[in-house]
């Protein structure tokens, strides 16, 4: 029988545990001034929400099990906390309507492997492993000595600017493909998961930064040029028909937004020194050391 703690989602214990997790972690991070605890502290939060509601529901099906495994500012570095734990338990509204017991009681449970399972579990799988082999790609361009100092157009990145992100963004979306098989009503908020990721990737810590670095260090390079106006900013695709996808087509199909171009320089402001190069899978924190900068010596590699 299912144990039931506040609410039948468990929403309210998912959502506690996610503000003691990230404030705990808050305040080791302000504490010793470093945020190297933010990637930790973000993927141990998921993993924590998943097999506790996983555990509550005492119903271990096939759908449920397949997505439970699937410094100086303190002001500032409070809010970029905060944020992480809005994060954490947004994107975890998936897996946590999955493993409610409410959907037992109510029996809208259909069958394992549905169209719908098998549709997610696809674009999960897809884009995992876009994002585990593009981010493998980018740790050995970086070790080459003979790369490490310009733009990453190796393997994946050959086809897109940022094929990491494309991965993350595609999992996300897999997990609420799957999770769209046991939502009833006000359950469809669950679509705030892999919108939220989407969101903060394409428009606020992910895209926008790099791309702006990026241009900012290598504007003046013919090849780097070629190979932004070529290759798609996320989707992959050959370069050969990517140059010849109508603009129109660019922006609605593959997300080539103007904030993405920063070639002009009129239009573009330097860089301030203590903007975070964000990496795909959690959020950046911002850097307690507001003296030191954090470009890496490549940038899209560290997308």
């Amino acid at each position: 029988m299912a144990v039931i703690i506040f609410d039948e989602d468990h929403l309210l214990i998912s959502a506690l545990i996610t503000l003691a997790m990230q404030l705990i972690f808050f305040i080791v991070a302000a504490t010793f001034q470093f945020d190297k605890v933010t990637d930790f502290a973000g993927g141990v939060n998921f993993i924590i929400i998943a097999i506790l509601t996983l555990v509550l529901s005492e119903t271990y099906e096939l759908r449920q099990i397949m997505v439970t495994t699937l410094r100086s500012n303190v002001i500032r570095f409070a809010v970029f906390w905060t944020f992480q734990a809005i994060w954490v338990f947004t994107v975890s509204l998936p897996v946590i309507f999955i493993n409610s017991p409410r959907k037992v009681s109510r029996d809208v449970n259909p069958p394992p492997m549905t169209a719908l399972d098998i549709a997610g579990t696809v674009m999960f799988a897809v884009g995992f492993l876009c994002e585990a082999i593009s981010d493998i790609q980018k740790y050995k361009f970086k070790g080459n000595s003979t790369t490490k100092d310009r733009w990453c157009d190796a393997g994946l990145w050959k086809y897109s600017r940022h094929p990491n992100y494309f991965g993350e963004i595609l999992l996300w979306w897999g997990i609420f493909v799957i999770a769209a098989n046991t939502l009833r009503g006000p359950e469809w908020i669950a679509v705030l998961s892999p919108v939220f990721t989407s969101a903060i990737l394409l428009f606020l810590s992910g895209l926008p930064l790099l791309e702006r670095s990026a241009d900012e260090r290598y504007r003046t390079i013919e090849e780097y040029r070629n190979y932004k106006m070529n290759t798609s900013p996320l989707i992959p695709l050959p370069s050969g028909v990517y140059a010849d996808v109508p603009k129109i087509f660019k922006v609605l199909l593959f997300c080539e937004y103007p904030l993405y171009n920063y070639l002009d320089p009129s239009k573009a402001a330097p860089l301030p020194p203590d903007v975070p190069v964000p990496e795909a899978g959690a959020l950046q924190s911002p850097d307690l050391n507001l003296n030191q900068k954090n470009y890496n010596s490549c940038d899209y590699p560290e997308s």
